[in-house]
This record gives structure tokens, C-alpha cells and sequence, in this order.
């Protein structure tokens, strides 16, 4: 698996090369959906199927100065190139532009290109950057809009009230959708699942929506689909186009990124993290993390959303173990409202075995 970085004002990848004319455009599909829904989970599934037969080249935002999802994607020939410590709908969004013309500069072009949005992402501006940028409209085309729908966590989260002027992220990805995958659908009951359902449909009427568990879904239903209606779009939005339109975060979401180097106790860390989970998990809206557990060579992998918490490893089927030399590395990230800092960085070093 290739990685380029595009971090702030840089932008590396391996391998550029002249631009070559005459090339049909690429189609694109924006992967968003609020923390936790499970979009990495789809892009590792996209990525193990052998059915599309296509080339495709991923970008990846993350919300946060550690970066982590770069380690939860499975290994792959595909190229993955991230943009991290901003959202792709406003700080980074000139890093997607800057991707986007590289990858064109190819030989050899790529058949489909995934932006996997942070959690906290409106997918919109995404969208809006295909239709106001000459560049990009010449060269790629936008294939669907798919969110990702945690059905266990998603109601709280859509009903919430925000301070006026800050837009609802959650709202505006299911309002955009062209396709919806209800994930974890076996964490809730039928009725619960209704609830949901009725819901989405609320905001989104008429878009089709997929039941999944895992994120498992039939990837013909959700790549190479030609769902993006741009007429349809300015119907409900007429200032999608506005590239002056106000676009404001919820700014009381904030992240901790925590990273060191050193072996962890696993006792200590799944004991720390679910008492913390426990009591704060409310406000944790998702939390993740690569470790170096003392005693293996298999990397961990922890996965939180809320209060629900799970900790993995290469020896269970789950990533890779760590390569020989390779700088074992711990990362730790949460996001969510009302964090302290020092406090969940102490208690995470804490965790260092002795």
C-alpha cells in the first residue's frame, strides 16, 4: 500500500507524471456519515472485493492531529493518500484540489476515486468543489454521495440542537445522500430500527436506503451508480453553488490526539478505557487508536464509538502485525465535547507497561 501525505500547505505522493490528454473523466464517490457510522469499515470492504475489477485511489480526512484511520485500512495495492487536522468541507479543501490535479497527472489513470469525509464533514462543499472549479469538473465527475448511517447511535445525534448560525453535520449527510447504508443494524431492535428509518426519511424522502451489518453491502449498489443529480440538488439547495454561502462547525466538538512510543499494559489500557467509556462516553463521540501491547508482535487496534468499545488485533484476523524495524507507535484519538486533554494523557501513559 502506497501512502501520499497532504498535510496543510504540502503535498507529496510517489511516482507523479505528466498529464495526458484525451482521458475520459474519472468518477468519484464522497464516503461520509457521522463518527463512527463505519466508512472505513465500507472502504475496507470496497477494498477486499473482487467484484468492481477497478483501480481505485482513496482519500482519506481526518479530523484530528493523529492520524489513525491510515493504519485501520487493510493492506492493498490500491493508493491512499490522507489529508489530516482539518475537515475537507473547509480547512483542507484546497489539499483536495491539490490530490485531485496529481492524480490526473498519472500515465496510468485510475477508474474510481473514494473521498472518505470525517465524521464531522458536510459533504456538501465536498460536492459543491466538482461543479465550481474548472480543473476539476473537466477531469472527474461525481458519481453518488454515500453516507453512512450508525443505526444504534444516529437519533441523538440528528436531533440535537445547535447554536444558531452552526449547521447540523449529521442532518446535512443524510439530506444529500444518494445513498444511505443503515449500519449495525443488528445492535437495534426492529422497532428501533423503524424509528430510524422513519427518521431519514424525514430529511431524505425518497433516497434508497441499504440495511447492513458491517458495512457489507453489494458494491455494484454503490460505486459506478451515476446517482448525483446536480438539477435535483439545486431544487432543495439553491445556494449550493455559493461559494460564499456560510458554513460553520460546531466549534464545542473538539479532538485529542495522543502518540508515544513504548510497550502497553493491556490490562491497564482496557480497564482505564472502559471505565472512561463508562462515565464519559456521552461526550467521547468516537475515540480509536493503534497500540503496541507489551508481550506480542500482533498490533491492536481499538475501536470506540460512545460507550460501546472494542480492542483487536493482527493476531485476530484484524490489520497487520507490526514489520520488522517499524516504529511501534502508539495512537490514541478522541473526538467529542468537553475533553481534557492532560487528564486523558496521563492516564493513557499510565497504561505503559512496567
Amino acid at each position: 500500500m502506497e501512502f501520499g501525505t497532504c498535510i496543510a500547505e504540502t503535498c507529496q505522493d510517489a511516482g507523479e507524471h505528466g498529464d495526458s490528454g484525451g482521458r475520459k473523466r474519472t468518477s468519484c464517490t464522497i464516503l461520509t456519515g457521522f463518527l463512527g457510522a463505519g466508512k472505513t469499515t465500507l472502504l475496507n470492504h470496497i477494498l477486499r472485493s473482487n467484484e468492481h475489477g477497478l483501480r481505485i485511489a482513496v482519500i482519506e480526512n481526518e479530523f484530528g492531529e493523529v492520524g489513525v484511520d491510515d493504519a485501520l485500512v487493510i493492506e492493498t495495492e490500491e493508493e491512499i493518500f490522507e489529508m489530516n487536522n482539518g475537515c475537507v468541507c473547509c480547512t483542507v479543501r484546497g489539499d483536495l484540489l491539490r490530490i485531485l490535479e496529481k492524480l490526473h497527472k498519472r500515465d496510468i489513470p485510475f477508474d474510481h476515486i473514494l473521498i472518505e469525509t470525517t465524521g464531522l464533514a458536510d459533504p456538501a462543499p465536498v460536492a459543491q468543489t466538482f461543479f465550481i472549479d474548472d480543473d476539476v469538473k473537466k477531469n472527474y465527475e461525481l458519481d453518488a454521495i454515500v453516507t453512512v448511517v450508525d443505526a444504534k447511535h444516529i437519533l441523538p445525534h440528528l436531533s440535537e440542537t445547535k447554536p444558531e448560525g452552526v449547521e447540523n453535520e449529521s442532518i446535512e449527510q443524510v439530506a444529500f445522500a444518494d445513498k444511505i447504508l443503515l449500519n449495525k443494524v443488528d445492535l437495534v431492535t426492529d422497532e428501533e430500527k423503524q424509528n430510524v428509518i422513519s427518521h431519514l426519511r424525514g430529511i431524505n424522502e425518497f433516497v434508497e436506503i441499504i440495511e447492513t451489518k458491517y458495512a457489507e453491502v453489494d458494491v455494484k449498489s454503490i460505486l459506478g451508480i451515476k446517482a448525483f443529480n446536480l438539477a435535483k440538488v439545486l431544487q432543495k439547495e439553491e445556494d449550493f453553488l455559493d461559494i460564499d454561502a456560510e458554513h460553520e462547525h460546531d466549534n464545542s466538538v473538539t479532538s485529542v490526539g495522543i502518540e508515544f512510543e513504548g510497550s502497553l499494559d493491556l490490562s491497564k489500557l482496557n480497564t482505564w478505557l472502559t471505565i472512561l467509556l463508562r462515565d464519559e462516553g456521552v461526550n467521547i463521540f468516537r475515540s480509536k487508536g493503534v497500540l503496541n501491547i507489551a508481550g506480542t508482535d500482533a498490533r491492536h487496534v481499538f475501536q470506540g464509538v460512545h460507550m460501546l468499545m472494542s480492542i483487536s488485533s493482527s493476531a485476530d484476523g484484524i490489520g497487520r502485525a507490526w514489520k520488522e524495524g517499524e516504529k511501534r507507535t502508539n495512537r490514541l484519538i478522541f473526538i467529542g465535547r468537553n475533553l481534557n486533554r492532560e487528564a486523558l494523557t496521563n492516564k493513557f501513559m499510565a497504561c505503559i507497561a512496567t
